[in-house]
């Protein structure tokens, strides 16, 4: 099958975001047709201006909506798409110029319906974005679920860089109004559809993450939050792994509590961890500074997301309450 592919890219009040995003599409090798749909998401600071400096330098399409959140702001665009394959994408993430090749030829060899890749921090990255890229990504404090194949057995791609075909998409209905866990939600529909899913190594994107120490607390805080219902709605997506953030913060706890009251040992263990995250992510991205901030940023981390999943354990799978009723800032209307 020939494939025409579509890349799918919501944003919001983010136009200085497009413009570099933009500018990485330049520097693709990919020679074949392609497409660029902008879906400005009901933005009061709108990209309009933005793209019409690329119209005649890229193939792009552009459209306004009303503010509905970046599932069915994504499902807009994928129904207005040209193509056959859809690739979504963050407005905050760089592509880096093999990116579509990557993609082509991998599905030219080995064909799936849905893939996701891996993202990366860029050189010119900040320190903050860099620390925090490391303990989104690394296998020390996520298991590399989000970027490393040899580390999943069922890839659940993550709508800042995934692929879908038109097929799978309109099987689906696309992504739901849950924000955030809208992807694995859809990678899961995608799977039950009768679909496979896939990690395409190299396929990766510069995710830019424009976000700060409060920023990032609030983001892990809401994955916390989001789990627990998506394990619901999927009963087989459960993981083990899914508690070892609310572990660490028990583990943490307790390690000061006993170091205190019985022997200061007993926090060894945490030092340890906690100082190979440092040593790992120094080496990694060649600074002792950011591989300081990464120390720091495992605990923003592990901290929001492990104490929102006992909260939301507590009130959707204990007390069985309704998802939006008890989270409404979880979902879009």
């Amino acid at each position: 099958m020939s494939l025409m592919y579509s890349f799918v890219i919501p944003v919001y009040n983010r136009p200085e975001e497009i413009q570099e995003l933009l500018e990485s599409f330049l520097a693709l090798t990919y020679t074949k047709p392609y497409e660029i749909v902008i879906v400005e998401d009901g933005s009061s600071e709108t990209s309009e201006e933005i793209v019409k400096k690329y119209k005649d330098k890229l193939p792009i399409s552009y459209y306004f909506k009303p503010n509905s959140g970046p599932g069915p702001s994504r499902n807009y665009g994928m129904q207005r798409a040209k193509g056959n394959y859809f690739i979504i994408l963050d407005s905050d993430c760089l592509l880096p110029p093999h990116y579509l090749s990557t993609v082509a030829k991998y599905l030219e060899n080995d064909y799936y319906d849905c893939y996701g890749g891996a993202d990366a921090a860029h050189s010119s990255f900040t320190a903050l974005q860099k620390a925090i890229n490391y303990v989104m990504t690394s296998f020390l404090t996520t298991g590399g679920i989000r970027g490393k194949s040899k580390q999943v057995h069922h890839f659940e791609p993550r709508s800042f860089n995934m692929g879908i075909s038109k097929i799978a998409f309109e099987k689906t209905a696309g992504f739901g109004k849950i924000h955030p866990g809208e992807d694995p939600d859809l990678s899961q529909r995608i799977e039950k559809n009768g679909f496979k899913t896939t990690f395409i190594p190299n396929a990766f994107v510069y995710h830019k993450r424009r976000i700060s120490w409060k920023k990032f607390y609030t983001q892990v805080k809401k994955f916390g939050l989001v789990r627990p219902i998506l394990t619901t709605w999927h009963p087989n997506s459960a993981k083990i792994t899914f508690w070892f953030p609310s572990v660490f913060v028990l583990f943490s706890m307790a390690s000061v509590v006993f170091a205190i009251a019985v022997h200061w040992m007993f926090i060894l263990p945490l030092l340890l961890y906690v100082g190979a995250i440092g040593i790992d992510s120094t080496f990694k991205n060649k600074s002792a500074y950011i591989g300081l901030l990464s120390m720091f940023a495992v605990f923003v981390q592990f901290f929001g997301y492990g104490l929102a999943f006992l909260q939301a354990t507590f009130f959707i799978r204990l007390l069985k309450k309704n998802p939006q009723q008890q989270y409404p800032k979880l979902f879009f209307d």
